[in-house]
């Protein structure tokens, strides 16, 4: 098909067009000199947006991530502590996001290499090598992969294995990392090409991760094999436990807690009928751990799965994409409190499955559901605790509408009971996504 140039006539036509309408004058008084997300602010309709809700879990208080992406590993660990904490009376406590994220990222090396080495024969420019490569090795993730790393090493409480500065501030770190595993990447296939056999490449590939492993020991401190779990409980009663491991920590305090919970999605793409599972081709980090495997269901059976678990006084980990529709300093997301086509005379309506498929939104962010409002059986409005610290929102405290959560929200971690007669089908075997489909973004 031939390609049509913009005309002079055409330009003169909507010069015309632009200097009739009163509505782009108005615009561009408004525009002129205010931030175009604050001009779009509907702020009647945020009023709706407060912070009352007919099931509220009572929560421990907000944390906070830092310069880091590590949301989907606060949000996980908050979903933890909150039944450690209701266990042990605690009015106060945190497990230790360094130590997942430092195993994280040791084993993601891991997984980065050897699907550098079983992609090896095929060239840089194949689609599925110029993933591999681009996406190399951040702070982005999903339940599954929270669930393997706990499933190996275990967990601890952060006063056991506090944050450093690089822990807080990843960007220099994950940095250097990706260079040297794109130097090993090049290393790697060259000795493949030259038919170095298994053994040779797999002595190679420990050199590395031996020199990963000591660089990231230098960014984290090396984690404690063994630690002692010390803690006041909300009736001021110290408590002190010897010479734990962070799995024996793990299977007393978590137990089968992550082997009862399902990631369950809401696609509402042509490719991915409702009612069936998918996993996605290179998105993991544990060689030999559990795929990353999610159940796709309509909205309404989404939800519903959501209201009981909270209705069980469970909280809920989820994902979703917190860049439209936000304002971060009052805490919200509400679709209907920003009219962005009104101040920009554009046609911006998409649907959720076409958002999907033409790349305008995807999950980006992991938090955790905390509460719901229920009017008539139906849900208006829903509470959030965040990872962004305690000084926007109410104390770190958030609220979204059903509208903007039917649209922006895309995976949720629940327990299997509460999923009532659509259990079964997470048990079914996934269909294969590719590498690049939009399921497989990570939460950071």
């Amino acid at each position: 098909m031939s390609q049509t140039p913009i005309r002079q006539e055409d330009l003169k036509v909507w010069s015309q067009a632009y200097e009739g309408s009163k509505e782009r004058q108005l615009a561009t008084l408004a525009l002129s000199k205010t931030d175009l997300k604050d001009a779009v602010y509907a702020v009647g309709n945020s009023f709706r947006m407060q912070q009352k809700f007919s099931v509220d879990i009572p929560t421990l208080p907000a944390t906070n991530q830092e310069r880091s992406g590590r949301c989907w590993l606060f949000a996980a660990t908050n979903v933890l502590r909150e039944r450690i904490a209701q266990k042990l009376n605690l009015e106060d406590f945190q497990l230790s996001q360094s130590y997942l994220a430092f195993w994280d990222k040791f084993e993601r090396c891991n997984y980065f290499l050897e699907n550098i080495l079983d992609t090896a024969h095929l060239p840089t420019d194949d689609r599925n090598v110029a993933f591999i490569l681009t996406t190399g090795v951040h702070d982005g993730g999903q339940w599954e992969m929270f669930a393997n790393i706990v499933r190996k090493y275990g967990v601890m409480p952060r006063d056991a294995y506090g944050e450093t500065y690089q822990s807080g501030h990843t960007a220099s770190m994950n940095s250097f990392l990706n260079r040297s595993l794109k130097a090993a990447a090049v290393k790697l296939r060259k000795l493949a090409a030259a038919g170095a056999d298994r053994a040779a490449l797999e002595e190679e590939k420990n050199a590395v991760l031996e020199k990963i492993y000591g660089f990231l020991a230098s960014c984290y401190t090396e984690p404690p094999k063994v630690f002692d779990f010390e803690y006041v409980d909300a009736d001021k009663q110290y408590h002190l436990e010897r010479g734990l491991s962070p799995q024996a920590f793990c299977e007393k305090y978590v137990g089968d807690l992550l082997d009862k919970t399902v990631s369950i999605i809401n696609a509402p793409t042509a490719s991915k009928p409702t009612h069936k599972t998918y996993t996605v081709r290179y998105l993991g980090n544990v060689v030999g751990g559990n795929d990353v495997v999610h159940l796709n269901l309509e909205i309404e059976e989404f939800k519903a799965a959501v209201i009981r678990q909270l209705e069980a006084g469970k909280v809920v980990w989820f994902g979703s994409d917190v860049g439209k529709h936000g304002d971060r300093d009052k805490g919200f997301w509400d679709d209907r409190s920003f009219d962005a086509g009104l101040m920009t005379g554009l046609d911006l309506e998409i649907s959720k499955a076409d958002a999907l498929d033409y790349w305008f939104s995807a999950m980006n962010h992991a938090m955790v559901i905390t509460g719901v409002n229920l009017v008539d059986g139906k849900p208006n409005r829903w509470k959030i605790e965040n990872s962004w610290g305690d000084k926007s929102g109410e104390k770190g405290y958030y609220v979204c509408s059903d509208s903007w959560f039917d649209q922006y929200v895309y995976q949720a971690a629940v327990e299997r009971e509460y999923l009532g007669d659509l259990a079964p089908l997470a048990d079914e075997a996934p269909v294969m996504l590719e590498a690049w489909d939009p399921m497989g973004t990570l939460a950071d």
